[in-house]
């Protein structure tokens, strides 16, 4: 550079001694001369500046490609970069970390829902435990219902087939003062008491020849209501039974056909006996209610009861999945599974009721079967024509 500088002095020198004092062309410098000094003006020129442009482009080079130089472009867009890279897998496996938190999470949410559908599911549902506490007491009801009516028909039948140690067995008068005799110790009415027969009007005045005795509660109180309804009974079906056959009664040829004909009345009447009997059975009072099914009786207006029989057992049970507000209340929150319990007992509630019944309808049945033979018989004999009887001498 400095060369350079010299050499535009010495031409501008050469200039200004040009200019100052006139001189003809190329007086002082031959043509070769000058070109020379132009060639090497231009050679020193090129030299430079393809000096300057390499420093130039070294600098421009260092400072934004080079990696080597730590504050160049190039080595703060890497660092940069690098940064940024680091910053997005960062942030990656911390998206990877919440999304398995929030994997695990689920998991751990939907395991405990499902955890809690099973438990509903298998958890017995606390109506369900009073429906099957009311269950079984209706069929321990039934069972002594049964007893019952074995036991009252023990007593009835020999009664009216006038056996041994009964009123009839002496005669039908003695049938009939035994019936008014028990008539006048358990319902004397105001009206027996004004004729005399007794002296003051029972508790249940007439109550064997009313139908409330039998029908009037469900449940019939130990003292002396179950008496009245099978009173009822006897007086609605035999209030005297005929006397007995004996002796030459039984042994002579038409004594064995009365006798054939009282063994057929005999049956009808056990019959019919047997039905009331069955119907008195199930008022029986048999079963100690439970807690629910006492609070059933007040919740529908009637006295709890400490025993209770087969029908009153049967009708809480029935009454309680109709009106009872605790029961409808707790069906509206009980899962799918108890729901489904508790159409599966009403089901065989109604099988359990169907089946009942189906016995009735049998006793109804077979009392219709007797009645139709015995029409047919009284029409069969009122259309025979008397035949004379032989004269046969000896």
């Amino acid at each position: 550079m400095r060369r350079l500088q010299m050499v535009v002095i010495g031409a501008a020198s050469c200039v200004c001694v040009l200019t100052v004092t006139p001189r003809p062309a190329y007086a002082l410098f031959s043509d070769a001369a000058v070109v020379a000094a132009i060639k090497l003006l231009q050679a020193f020129t090129g030299s430079a500046l393809d000096t300057m442009t390499k420093n130039l482009t070294t600098s421009i080079d260092s400072n934004l490609s080079s990696l080597t130089n730590p504050n160049s472009v190039a080595s703060l867009l890497t660092k940069g970069f690098t940064q940024v890279a680091n910053y997005a897998k960062a942030q990656v496996g911390a998206q990877s970390q919440l999304m398995d938190a929030q994997d695990a999470a689920m998991a751990g949410f939907l395991r405990r829902q499902q955890e809690t559908g099973i438990r509903d599911e298998h958890m017995m549902n606390p109506e369900f435990c009073a429906g099957l506490d009311a269950q079984q007491s209706t069929v321990a009801a039934s069972k002594a219902a049964r007893s019952a009516v074995y036991a009252i028909a023990t007593v009835s039948d020999p009664r009216g087939e006038a056996g041994q140690g009964t009123p009839s067995y002496y005669g039908k008068s003695q049938g009939t003062d035994a019936n008014m005799s028990l008539h006048l110790k358990r319902y004397c009415s105001s009206d027996d008491v004004a004729q005399g027969l007794c002296s003051s009007v029972s508790r249940l005045p007439n109550a064997d020849q009313r139908a409330a005795s039998l029908f009037g509660a469900d449940t019939l109180s130990a003292n002396g209501a179950v008496d009245a309804a099978n009173d009822y009974a006897t007086t609605l079906i035999q209030p005297v039974a005929p006397a007995a056959l004996r002796g030459e009664q039984l042994s002579s040829l038409r004594g064995r056909e009365a006798a054939t004909r009282r063994r057929s009345y005999n049956s009808r009447m056990s019959l019919a006996r047997w039905v009331t009997g069955y119907v008195t059975s199930l008022g029986v009072p048999s079963v100690t209610l439970t807690r629910d099914q006492k609070a059933e009786m007040t919740a529908e207006g009637l006295t709890p009861l400490d025993k209770a029989s087969w029908l009153q057992a049967m009708a809480l049970e029935v009454n309680r999945r109709v009106s009872s507000v605790s029961w409808n209340a707790s069906l509206q929150a009980m899962p799918p599974a108890s729901v489904m319990r508790e159409v599966a007992t009403e089901m065989a509630q109604a099988n359990y009721l169907a089946l009942q019944n189906y016995r009735l309808g049998l006793y109804l049945a077979t009392m219709g079967a007797a009645r139709v033979a015995q029409g047919e018989e009284v029409a069969f004999k009122d259309g025979l024509t008397p035949m004379p009887s032989p004269t046969i001498n000896p």
